[in-house]
């Protein structure tokens, strides 16, 4: 389900915000608060007058709204606690806590904690008194000319000095005068000398993520001249910071103070701003701000490729480490800011602007700051009033396409600088030899990922190899790994087009072990142990963050699957791949022992069973048919999987590493009771079963015996797929199958299940003349759109839902399911619901402290969905009266006796036991007492001489499929009716 998503803040900032959140197909609407005319009635976004300061008013706001996260923008509500008391009233808020920001709200506080974890800083003095101040001033042996208010002051509490009298003066000013409790206590830092530039990154407590370095500017007017403002424009990145400064700068600087919070009891999660000074000395933190800086994420956004509802969420579930955001390295971004006549002095407000609506004609974005509606038109009612984006392939081309946009912009006496990126196209126009990283190969950067990797390496060190990294060569010594007569077997592969759903999730790290696996479990065919891995990276232009989490999961899978990462190739080809692409390869060697070398083609006969290992989803192959599939249905990798678990993606679901067999399948393939093995890979289940058999032999399957996932029914339905066109494409739920003689098959299964779920899932035959060597009955589930007229909801924990799905499916039917509930969580038919595009609902009775609580809550659910017809279809609860008289006539239930006979549990046991001849099924209105409503339809069932309890049960339950959706639609369509006597009324007997 979308999410409604709350964004605090008025500036261009929180615009630039709901902008991106807006994009999201996970996001059902934004909401901003306050907002201004730019958030207001804007598609997705609109504005909200919710209070902001009252924090329990804004909890209760967000939950009578289903507010499903909130968004900080601003600092002065993160200082005044919004995050935790948002957080403990139970609404999900992206934002660092009070405590945690103060690294922003305390000048003190943060250079006193910048002191205390030895990170780059100005040397400093706080001070209270004013005359000490002074005094430090004149006799600090260095250039103590900037003075900071240590509170919040909306970003003018710093005052740069020219001289020492200034300096004394800006102390009295801010203590005295102007910024209130804000300059209780002053900060006196030294002037520090050189380029400045704003590095931010995301932070999940642990890890961080870098965004693209930007930079700032400050003074009013162009050639940096003019008073101090807000900021007049910004551009991203900059090409000062080169890639190993940015990594100097992760390391010592925004690491180095997550980890720093980390260690005193206050993890930092949210949004973490360095405002950095790059010094001859190396880059020194001027401040730090707890937020997106304003109007640094006017450019940050617009070359952010992921998901912004994604990144948020994996920052706040502490999953960055595994899942960096993507940026767009080939591009710039520059915004420029247009102020009120007399900024950032005096300034009037309530002036018209116009032309706003040709700007973005010419593809530019206009992020509005302090503006408002006024009579359908745009006034300013601030002192920046908003800004102007451009995205381009060089800087000077955004600038030249930024300055463009403002000059349309109908603003009367406004104020803006035209040389935003002024310093950084100088560097970049000064004149220099070529290097190999002006061809697009960078080998520092290189350097930095082998030294990364290093320890990765080491720690998958095995009997046989060191995995030392950095020769030019491996070494694996088989006698010291045990071996006496062994046999060398090898296996290579990749991961297909996997790799382009990784990347475009910016999720890379799960695709490490799909690499290992698909070669390991190959190797297992041989009956090999894994002894050794190589990987191959290759891209276009190398990105550290993400070849290393590439590699880590790979040195992570070589732990699992046994075998030491020897060594591996990184290359780096520009023009080769395009912005953001790479591409894998894996190598695994090991080695099996002469007389024990798989498969024993000799040994296997008809009547040997087949053992099925579990998958644990597509694993690395088909994923090209995958991605056609979705590109059929519409979906993208961030929408809700109508397959896989609730909450996951699409992209999640499909993202779901392959599995490595080898831990749990080598014991049992070097007992001697497995006669062959055969990784399920390209070609699924039809191509490499037989690849392991005898010429004279077919396989038989039985797709009844194991659990098939529920995206292979999905992929099958929406692809308009055969059932052979899935089997030979795809594993459908078995990753490995092992043959062996029936004598053996019960302890191997055992030996195998202790590890992974298996099954016994056929068995060889002989092939009849002119047979493959397949046979197959794989069966396929089917998935449903609902529509039409009355509007109903199940209640499901049986099996009936399926066949009501059916049912309104059909375009005569006057039935759209519009609601699945259940009050048991991960229940089969909330997986179909979701699979058929219906909304669903969890109301857990353990969650309540009485019946009538519970049926309350259920109440109001159905309200919201305008619900008008309710069945129970296994539904194991006891509803109250009150619930039952409220939906007297609009309640169904069915039970499996002809009822007024066998009421209650154990109907088919009662029935059996009665001797009867006919029983079957019933659907009839809910009344108070238990089974005792009328009834609308039945259907018999003749029981057998030799029936079961269970052979009953299931002709049953065929008759229900039928039986219920008949009686839904005499209902829906209102031929049905429940009289005020509690009798049916039919349609011909109903009063006109």
């Amino acid at each position: 389900m979308a999410e409604r998503v709350l964004v605090v803040g008025s500036g261009g900032r929180e615009h630039a915000l709901a902008w991106k959140m807006a994009q999201s197909p996970q996001v059902q609407q934004v909401l901003v608060a306050p907002g201004n005319a730019g958030t207001a009635n804007c598609g997705k976004i609109s504005n909200s007058e919710v209070s902001i300061s009252n924090h329990t008013i804004l909890a209760q706001f967000c939950k009578d709204h289903h507010v499903g996260l909130v968004v900080i923008g601003p600092e002065v509500p993160l200082a005044a606690g919004i995050v935790d008391d948002l957080t403990a009233a139970g609404v999900p808020c992206f934002g660092p806590t009070a405590k945690a920001a103060q690294l922003e709200a305390s000048k003190s506080f943060s250079k006193a904690f910048m002191e205390r974890h030895g990170i780059p800083t100005a040397r400093y003095g706080s001070f209270t008194d004013p005359q000490k101040a002074c005094d430090y001033i004149r006799t600090a042996d260095f250039p103590a000319l900037v003075v900071k208010a240590s509170g919040l002051a909306a970003g003018k509490g710093v005052i740069v000095a020219r001289d020492r009298d200034e300096a004394c003066q800006a102390v009295m000013d801010i203590m005295k005068v102007s910024f209130g409790a804000a300059g209780e206590t002053v900060v006196v830092e030294e002037l520090l000398e050189g380029e400045e530039v704003s590095c931010l990154c995301f932070s999940d407590g642990s890890s961080v993520c870098p965004m693209p370095p930007a930079q700032d500017h400050k003074r009013l007017l162009d050639g940096d001249l003019g008073p101090n403002t807000g900021g007049m424009g910004a551009y991203c990145p900059t090409p000062q910071v080169s890639q190993e400064l940015l990594q100097q700068i992760r390391e010592t600087v925004l690491q180095k103070t997550v980890n720093g919070m980390k260690e005193e009891g206050t993890p930092y999660c949210g949004v973490l701003y360095a405002g950095l000074m790059l010094t001859k000395q190396g880059p020194k933190v001027l401040e730090f701000n707890c937020r997106f800086g304003d109007p640094e994420c006017q450019v940050l956004l617009p070359l952010l490729k992921t998901d912004l509802y994604d990144v948020i969420l994996n920052t706040m579930n502490g999953k960055l480490a595994s899942s960096a955001p993507v940026w767009d390295q080939d591009s710039f971004a520059v915004t420029v800011v247009m102020a009120s006549p007399g900024y950032p002095g005096c300034y009037k407000k309530g002036v018209e602007i116009t032309g706003l609506s040709q700007v973005q004609d010419k593809g530019l974005q206009v992020f509005h700051a302090g503006t408002a509606m006024k009579e359908g038109g745009v006034v300013s009612s601030g002192g920046r009033v908003l800004t102007v984006t451009a995205v381009g392939s060089s800087l000077e081309t955004a600038l030249q396409a930024a300055n463009q946009g403002v000059a349309a912009v109908g603003f009367p006496g406004s104020v803006y600088r035209r040389d935003i990126g002024h310093r950084a196209i100088a560097h970049l126009n000064q004149s220099r030899g070529l290097t190999y990283k002006d061809s697009g190969v960078d080998i520092a950067a290189g350097n930095r990922l082998v030294d990364t990797i290093k320890p990765l390496a080491k720690a998958t060190a095995r009997a046989g190899c060191e995995a030392n990294l950095g020769g030019f060569a491996g070494l694996f010594d088989l006698k010291a790994a045990g071996f006496v007569d062994p046999i060398l077997v090898s296996g290579t592969d990749g991961v297909g087009t996997k790799l382009k759903i990784a990347q475009a999730c910016g999720q890379h790290g799960g695709l490490g072990q799909d690499l290992v696996a698909m070669c390991v479990n190959d190797i297992l065919a041989q009956g090999a142990e894994p002894l050794f891995f190589l990987d191959y990276f290759s891209c276009g232009r190398l990105d550290v963050d993400v070849a290393a989490s590439v590699v880590g999961g790979i040195a992570e899978a070589c732990k699992i699957a046994g075998c030491g990462l020897l060594g591996g190739e990184t290359a780096e080809m520009p023009g080769v791949y395009g912005p953001g692409e790479y591409d894998l390869a894996g190598f695994c060697v090991g080695a099996v022992e002469r007389g024990a070398l798989l498969p024993r083609l000799r040994d296997i006969v008809e009547g040997d069973l087949l053992i099925g290992v579990a998958s644990s989803g597509v694993h690395s192959n088909g994923f090209s048919l995958v991605r056609k599939v979705l590109e059929r249905a519409n979906l993208s990798y961030s929408s809700p999987a109508p397959f896989g678990n609730p909450g996951q993606t699409v992209g999640e679901v499909l993202l779901t590493p392959t599995k490595i067999y080898s831990r749990a399948l080598l014991p049992v393939l070097r007992s001697g009771a497995v006669k062959a093995y055969a990784h399920i890979t390209g070609g699924g289940l039809l191509e490499n079963i037989p690849r392991v058999l005898p010429n004279k032999l077919a396989v038989d399957l039985d797709a009844s015996r194991w659990s098939i996932p529920p995206v292979f029914y999905w992929l099958f339905k929406e692809g308009g797929l055969t059932e052979e066109e899935t089997a030979r494409t795809f594993n459908c739920g078995l990753g490995a199958v092992l043959v062996v003689g029936p004598q053996d098959a019960q302890s191997v299964l055992r030996q195998v299940q202790a590890h992974e779920e298996a099954w016994i899932v056929g068995s060889l035959a002989h092939k009849q003349p002119g047979e493959s060597r397949r046979r197959s009955k794989t069966t396929v589930a089917v998935n449903i759109y609902c529509r039409d007229i009355t509007r109903f909801f199940i209640c499901f924990s049986g099996t009936n839902l399926q066949a009501l799905i059916e049912q309104a499916k059909r375009p005569s039917s006057s039935a759209e399911i519009v609601l699945v509930i259940s009050n048991r969580p991960g229940v089969e038919g909330l997986r179909r619901a979701s699979l058929a595009g219906i909304q669903t609902r969890v109301v857990d009775h353990k969650l309540y402290g009485s019946r009538a609580e519970f049926d309350g809550t259920i109440d109001r659910v159905l309200a919201e969905f305008r619900v008008e017809l309710v069945c129970l279809a296994g539904f194991m609860r006891i509803l109250t009266g009150t619930f039952v008289k409220k939906w007297s006539g609009r309640l169904l239930n069915i039970h499996p006796s002809l009822l007024p006979s066998f009421k209650g549990v154990n109907a088919q046991k009662q029935a059996l036991q009665a001797g009867v001849r006919v029983s079957g099924c019933t659907v009839h209105f809910v009344a108070e007492e238990v089974d005792a409503g009328a009834i609308i339809v039945q259907e018999a069932v003749p029981v057998l001489p030799d029936d079961t309890e269970e052979s009953l049960c299931d002709r049953i339950r065929q008759a229900e499929h039928r039986a219920f959706p008949g009686a839904l639609e005499l209902v829906a369509s209102g031929a049905v009716r429940l009289g005020e006597d509690g009798h049916i009324l039919w349609k011909s007997d109903c009063p006109s």
